[in-house]
C-alpha cells in the first residue's frame, strides 16, 4: 500500500510524504543554490526523525564532494587512454560554471548535499548514494541525439566557458529547480524528448530503483531523500508505482550506453586501406607521383595535428612529435596522434599536485584551460585528435585528386 501527501505550506521546499510497504520515505524537493535549503536538511536530520539518508549524488560526486584532493590521484594518462579524456572535460566545464554560479551568487551550488552528508555522518546515519553515475549520463545524453545536434551540446559547454557575461537570474533559478546537468543542457532538454529522457525522466526512475534496492528489505523505516525540486515529481510517481523485487536488471539496463553506429568502427580500417592502395597506385604510375603523394600525407595530416597541438600551447617536443606521429597514426585505427601528443606532453611537462588542487578553479576561465597542466593536457589530446582526423579527411581526398588528375 503506497499513500502520498504534499506538504507545500510549512516547508522551504516542496516536500512529499510516501509510505511504500513497510518504509516512510520523506522526499525532499531542494534548491541547489540556496542556504536555506542547506539549513533546512540540517534540521530534518538533527530532528533524529530518520534512520537513513538517500542523495541525489552518484559515488563518483560523493568522493569528490567528501575529498577534494581525490583529483590529484587522478591517472591523467590512463584517463585519456581509457578515452575518458572529453568525459573529464564535460565534467570540468559543467564545475567551472559551478563555480561562477557559486561567485555570483554567494553559495556553491549542492551546498544542501554536503549538509546532508555532513548531518548524517554526525547522527551515524546511513548515506544511500541513489544517483547515476554522471559519466554514463553524459553518455546517454550525447547519444540519444541525433548526430546533427550534438555539437549543439559540446558549443553549449563551451560557450559557457567562454562568455564573460554573469549568470543570469533566470539561470541562477533553474539551477535551484534542478541541478548543473539540467542547467547547462535545459534549452536543449525542452526542445528535445530524447534528450528529457536520458537527462531527466531516466534518472528519476533510476533513483526510485535504488531506494528500492538498498531497502528492499525495509530495514530503513524512516528514510529522508534529498533531491533537486525538479526531480520530486518525477521520483514520487515512480516510488508510487510498481517497483520490481529485484530492481538489478532495470538499473544494469539504465546503467547501458547505447553503442554508436556499427558502420561507424569500420571507417578509420576503411580510410587506411583506400589511403595505402593510393599510395601503391601511385607508385605503380610513377615513382615522383608516389612521392609526392606520400610527402603530402605527411604534411598535410602531420601538420593539422601539429596545429592543434600548438594551439593548445603544448611544448615544443610535443609539437614536433605529434607532426611525426600524426601521419602514420591515421594509418594505425589501434592508436591515435592524440594519444601519442598527450603521452608526450605528459612527460615533458608532468602535471604537480597543485595542478590537480587549482584545476577546478583554474577552468572557470577559458585562460585557465591552457596555464593548468592537467587542463592543458586534456586540450592538447582533444585538439591533436580533432587536426589529425581534418588532416585524414584533407589528405585523403588530396591523394584522390592526384590519382584522378584534379
Amino acid at each position: 500500500m503506497t499513500q502520498a501527501q504534499t506538504f507545500p505550506d510549512h516547508a522551504l521546499g516542496p516536500r512529499e510524504e510516501l509510505f511504500k510497504y513497510d518504509t516512510h520515505y520523506t522526499l525532499l524537493g531542494t534548491a541547489h543554490v540556496s542556504k536555506a535549503s542547506a539549513d533546512e536538511v540540517r534540521h530534518l536530520i538533527q530532528s533524529g526523525e530518520f534512520d537513513a539518508v538517500a542523495i541525489e549524488l552518484c559515488p563518483g560526486r560523493l568522493t569528490s564532494m567528501k575529498d577534494p584532493d581525490a583529483l590529484a590521484k587522478m591517472d591523467l594518462f590512463q584517463v585519456i587512454k581509457a578515452g575518458k579524456a572529453g568525459m573529464v572535460a564535460a565534467n570540468l566545464a559543467m564545475g567551472a560554471f559551478q563555480q561562477r554560479v557559486a561567485e555570483e551568487s554567494g553559495i556553491a551550488p549542492g551546498e544542501e548535499m554536503k549538509a546532508a552528508i555532513e548531518e548524517a555522518e554526525k547522527q551515524q546515519i546511513p548515506i544511500l548514494v541513489i544517483d547515476r553515475d554522471i559519466g554514463i549520463t553524459l553518455k546517454r545524453v550525447y547519444r540519444s541525439v541525433p548526430w546533427w545536434q550534438r555539437m549543439n551540446l559540446i558549443s553549449g559547454l563551451i560557450a559557457s566557458l567562454v562568455t564573460k557575461e554573469k549568470v543570469s537570474a533566470d539561470e541562477i533559478e533553474r539551477l535551484k529547480q534542478g541541478d548543473v546537468l539540467e542547467s547547462t543542457f535545459n534549452e536543449f532538454a525542452e526542445q528535445s524528448e530524447h534528450l528529457y529522457q536520458a537527462l531527466i525522466a531516466e534518472r528519476d526512475h533510476y533513483m526510485a530503483l535504488r531506494l528500492a534496492q538498498e531497502n528492499g528489505d525495509s530495514r530503513f523505516k524512516r528514510v529522508l531523500v534529498v533531491i533537486g525540486a525538479g526531480h520530486l515529481k518525477g521520483m514520487s510517481d515512480n516510488l508510487r508505482g510498481h517497483l520490481p523485487e529485484n530492481p538489478s536488471e532495470q538499473l544494469t539496463l539504465l546503467e547501458q550506453v547505447p553503442p554508436g553506429s556499427q558502420w561507424t568502427r569500420f571507417i578509420p580500417w576503411i580510410i587506411m586501406v583506400l589511403v595505402l592502395a593510393g599510395f601503391a597506385i601511385g607508385f605503380s604510375r610513377n615513382t615522383d607521383l608516389g612521392l609526392q603523394m606520400v610527402l603530402d600525407w605527411v604534411v598535410i595530416n602531420g601538420g593539422l595535428a601539429a596545429l592543434g597541438a600548438l594551439i593548445a600551447k603544448a611544448h615544443p617536443v610535443t609539437i614536433i612529435g605529434t607532426f611525426f606521429a600524426a601521419p602514420f597514426t591515421s594509418l594505425n585505427p589501434t592508436i591515435g596522434a592524440g594519444m601519442v601528443a598527450a603521452g608526450i606532453e605528459i612527460a615533458m611537462r608532468k602535471p604537480t599536485v597543485g595542478d590537480f588542487s587549482k584545476l577546478r578553479q583554474d577552468v572557470t576561465e577559458m585562460k585557465g584551460w591552457w596555464h593548468n597542466r592537467v587542463s592543458r593536457t586534456l586540450l592538447v589530446f582533444m585538439l591533436a585528435t580533432l587536426g589529425s582526423a581534418m588532416g585524414t579527411y584533407i589528405g585523403g581526398f588530396r591523394i584522390f585528386g592526384q590519382l584522378t588528375g584534379g
